[in-house]
């Protein structure tokens, strides 16, 4: 059974969550009518996909409603402390920018002391809802639910916004990850979607990625929940710095990095990875060995493998408007990195003693692209994949469907089949799992 994450992890904003700060203006209204009108029911809520899909972000949900199930005492105060922090935070960020050691001291206790009091103010109501889940990476069909909340919506009905954002942006991801993993042979897929997104989401798709099967992702942020390293290969931006040299960029790389980091190389600067590559390994080996190498002669092998003073691998990124020096023109399909290249150059490097060097391509790859590689047999070690795994959209809806144990539900849904769904425990995150 896998371990669910534990709350904190999440870093969930409590105050502002609390405040219906990021909560549609009707979920707080409702919920404001309902405490005002002393209207308190049991209502059963499902949450579920509006696509087969790769359900993510179940476990974040969890901490939220967590942390945010329950309501103020004394509404009117708790407004009242919340806007005095928010002024606060902005005094903060003045004197962050600044670099004001004693204003920042003084701002950061005072807030603090203010939010310690708004706490005093919450009174929890975790302990009386009822939560069913499936678990992060879980397999889900379109309206199936996938979560259910029963209580009482006054003390949670406001969360609806954000467990629905939570669990379409964290699916969304995952779904995407798990079609082009599905289709990859047990290649290694690398996630480089981070810079096609806020910052604010990487750890969430990094946890998604990796739930989903991703080998890697790129980010310390898109590693965070899981605690793994990031990884990444040698960037075009480094060779620029060494005045297009791919070799001399590699070799200060490999001087400088973390021995224990795998040295990969871009090899398409000069749009000939090829020949890059070849005159790559003949100058690492002789910066490496301080010996001439002789190709064909020569056996590369000392400088091919894992860590310092190693070429793990090379990675394609040609562009898809470029045709690579190797191939020969045809038609759109020979224009950035295709199956020719790859062939090509695999032929070309194990002729010369680099069978164990790996051949990582990216570019343009999604499930459909994979796929045909894969299908064609084309030698690649691994894949990396960015934009196209932000494209994929995963709706969710959150309905009631029984009120005080009867049907009531809209017309046209239902309670559904919830016979898969597990019973959250009060503390869900001390129950013996393994992820």
């Amino acid at each position: 059974m896998p371990k669910r994450l534990h709350p904190k992890i999440f870093k969930v904003p409590i105050d502002r969550i609390r405040m219906g700060y990021y909560s549609d203006k009707y979920f707080t209204r409702y919920v404001e009518v309902l405490k005002k009108d002393n209207r308190h029911v049991n209502v059963l809520y499902q949450y579920f996909p509006r696509k087969d899909c790769v359900v993510v972000g179940i476990d974040e949900a969890l901490a939220i409603l967590r942390f945010g199930t329950g309501y103020y005492k004394d509404e009117e105060k708790a407004n009242e402390l919340f806007n005095q922090i928010l002024n606060l935070e902005k005094a903060l960020q003045n004197a962050a920018h600044n670099m004001n050691k004693d204003e920042l001291l003084k701002i950061t206790s005072k807030k603090w002391d203010l939010r310690m009091m708004l706490n005093d103010l919450w009174v929890d109501k975790w302990d009386e809802i009822e939560v069913k889940a499936l678990y992060d990476g879980d397999i889900a069909n379109n309206m199936e639910p996938i979560l259910t909340i029963e209580g009482d919506p006054a003390y949670f009905g406001y969360l609806e916004t954000i467990l629905l954002g939570v669990l379409a942006r964290a699916t969304s991801t995952a779904t995407a990850v798990k079609k082009v993993v599905d289709v990859a042979n047990g290649k290694p897929i690398l996630f480089f979607s981070a810079r096609f997104d806020h910052f604010w989401v990487q750890a969430t798709d990094g946890y998604a990625a990796l739930k989903a099967g991703a080998f890697g992702v790129s980010t310390d942020a898109n590693a965070d929940y899981w605690g793994v390293e990031s990884m990444g290969t040698i960037p075009h931006a480094l060779i620029a710095s060494y005045d297009g040299d791919t070799t001399e960029a590699a070799i200060a790389f490999d001087k400088h990095i973390d021995e224990k980091v795998n040295r990969i190389v871009l090899v398409d600067w000069d749009n000939d990875v090829i020949g890059t590559t070849l005159k790559l390994v003949s100058k690492f080996y002789e910066y490496i060995t301080g010996k001439t190498f002789k190709p064909g002669i020569t056996d590369p092998s000392i400088i091919i493998g894992e860590g310092k003073n190693k070429i793990w691998g090379v990675r394609f990124d040609t562009s898809g408007s470029l045709r690579d020096k190797s191939v020969i023109p045809k038609d759109r399909s020979s224009l950035g990195v295709n199956p020719e290249l790859v062939w090509r150059a695999r032929q070309i490097f194990d002729s010369n003693g680099l069978k164990n060097l790996k051949i990582l391509v990216s570019g343009g790859f999604d499930a459909e692209k994979i796929k045909l590689f894969e299908t064609l047999d084309v030698p690649v070690d691994s894949y990396g994949v960015g934009s196209k795994l932000l494209k994929e959209k995963i709706d969710f809806t959150a309905d009631i469907v029984e009120v005080d144990g009867k049907h009531c539900a809209k017309v046209g849904r239902k309670k559904g089949d919830l016979s898969r769904l597990i019973t959250i425990s009060k503390k869900y995150w001390e129950e013996k799992g393994g992820i």
